[in-house]
């Protein structure tokens, strides 16, 4: 009886091990960056010329994130400093786009590329946002012969839908779209989360 006690008492603990040794956490997923992929995808790389205190614009990408994921920090990149620099993510699958998102941040470094850690914002899968920031310093990237892209252009699990912008400080959506060129470096870390 003694014998039999002890093995039930080991069949438990080794089930109990095996269990938790096989339990899935699920897949984990590498946080990514989708401008650097862009500019090399859709051929905006080639030639970069920098605007300072060139008028104000609200300017920025529409895209789609391909998967379900969130966004964990804005990136900027400026020719000069700006102490109040304003990003806004639109929720664009709505009639006439939403502010979801509006976060002023620091550049305090010209020509580098700064990360700035927000709330997690998380994003649906195939549906259509854009990102924004109202500067009058920007990068002016063109393609080799100032010729047009062709979008969408996909970078990883973000796919860049157009380009866009439109003059003025205020916070309105841009209705401009622009081929020839992509202006401003404002992005996003974004990680998959399912």
């Amino acid at each position: 009886m003694k014998n039999h006690f002890t093995k039930t008492i080991l069949a438990i603990v080794i089930t109990i091990t095996l269990s938790s040794c096989s339990k899935d956490d699920g897949p984990s997923y590498s946080e990514e960056n989708f401008m650097a992929g862009f500019l090399t995808n859709s051929g905006f790389s080639a030639v970069t010329d920098a605007t300072i205190n060139g008028g104000s614009y609200e300017f920025g990408s529409e895209f789609t994130p391909l998967v379900k994921g969130k966004i964990t920090s804005l990136k900027v990149k400026l020719p000069a400093t700006n102490n109040a620099l304003r990003v806004t993510i639109w929720d664009k699958s709505t009639p006439t786009a939403t502010v979801i998102r509006s976060e002023t941040v620091n550049v305090t470094a010209a020509d580098t590329e700064q990360g700035f850690d927000i709330a997690d914002l998380e994003l649906t899968a195939n549906k259509q946002y854009a990102i924004t920031m109202n500067s009058d310093d920007w990068y002016n990237h063109r393609r080799t012969g100032n010729t047009n892209a062709t979008y969408p252009v996909t970078s990883g699990n973000i796919r860049i839908d157009s380009y866009k912008w439109i003059g003025g400080t205020a916070q309105a959506y841009p209705t401009n779209i622009a081929l020839s060129y992509y202006a401003g470096d404002v992005s996003f870390n974004f990680i998959q989360i399912d």
